[in-house]
């Protein structure tokens, strides 16, 4: 054993510091709400002068839980989830708990090879996006028995325990907004449906809602564009270069509305006077692009905190459900979206 390794801390060099007992220590890392604030206090100190790190993997062998959360995203490149990943990592870490954070790319295969390594790793419970998973994805989390919420999405009688936003109700809401506007020369911009049930239940809801209404979208004016402002703008470029214009575009999320609305200040339309662009999410920044973006409010940081309390919950006091719960969407009427000119 090097110098070094004799002399890092343990457990007994840290209650000694603090002047408690080791198993005082113990019940700090373990159970920190059953300790006198100037206890918890008084360890942290302890901990951090002494520079402990404690073994987790010694820990799971004796059947503690390991602290740590594992979450899976479809992608954390832009900012769709970063609202409601940020509220439920901040909601966990208030009951002790990390999140390990990973993406799949919207790749079923990769989801499940994932979370194979979150549970070696002994997770304490998991938080996947969505409810359309593999099917083996469902077979691992039960045969493992571990404490699982799906958020983002919601659906009543879904396989877990759900807490987000109807997509489908999302997808109505803006649709009817369209409508009620008076627009009937409409064209849609959808994000790709594979693998991303959020993306299917948009799409179909849009599209129902228009047809229910005798709105029938050519399919010229359908455009599928993977999450990006330049390839959105890039394809609504495409769109508004046909002779024919619409005089509304209904996007399934605020990004592709974004890159809509740079395509038209490009190609020389004003919005909404000559096009109508609104979008689904209400993202960061939505609100400050000119001109402000009218959508469909997904209320990412409430569908955070509420799925991190119900899983946290759960994995303290297993006897404790998890409540599926449906954080209603809202529409937000802004300056994108107006009736269309007369004719």
């Amino acid at each position: 054993m090097t110098e070094k390794e004799r002399k890092k801390a343990d457990i007994l060099t840290v209650a000694k510091a603090a002047k408690v007992s080791a198993s005082t220590v113990s019940r700090y890392f373990n159970h920190p709400e059953l300790l006198k604030l100037s206890t918890r206090r008084r360890i942290e100190r302890a901990v951090r002068s002494q520079g402990y790190i404690r073994n987790r993997a010694a820990q799971t062998i004796h059947g503690i839980r390991s602290g740590t959360i594992g979450v899976l995203v479809p992608t954390i490149e832009h900012t769709i989830f970063a609202e409601v990943v940020q509220a439920f990592s901040e909601t966990v870490a208030d009951e002790g708990f990390t999140i390990l954070l990973a993406s799949h790319g919207y790749d079923q295969q990769r989801e499940y090879a994932i979370l194979r390594k979150f549970l070696e790793h002994r997770v304490d419970g998991v938080a996947l996006t969505g409810l359309d998973h593999d099917a083996a994805v469902f077979q691992l989390l039960d045969s493992q028995a571990v404490p699982t919420v799906l958020m983002w999405n919601y659906a009543n009688g879904s396989q877990y325990p759900s807490i987000g936003a109807s997509n489908e109700l999302a997808g109505q809401m803006i649709a009817d907004h369209v409508l009620s506007l008076g627009h009937r020369d409409v064209a849609c911009m959808f994000a790709p449906t594979e693998g991303n049930d959020r993306a299917k239940a948009r799409s179909t809801a849009i599209l129902d809602t228009l047809a229910q209404a005798g709105v029938q979208v050519p399919e010229t004016w359908t455009r599928t564009t993977i999450y990006s402002i330049s390839a959105s703008k890039r394809d609504a470029s495409e769109l508004f270069a046909q002779d024919r214009k619409p005089t509304a575009l209904i996007c399934g999320n605020d990004i592709l509305a974004t890159g809509a609305i740079y395509a038209a200040m490009t190609a020389g339309l004003r919005v909404p006077e000559d096009v109508s662009i609104v979008g689904i999410g209400d993202f960061k920044g939505s609100a400050d692009i000119e001109p402000s973006l009218t959508t469909v409010r997904l209320p990412a940081q409430r569908i955070g905190r509420k799925a991190g309390q119900g899983l946290a919950a759960a994995i303290k006091t297993p006897a404790t459900p998890i409540t599926g719960e449906h954080c209603a969407p809202e529409l937000v009427v802004r300056a994108s979206s107006r009736p269309p000119r007369p004719a």
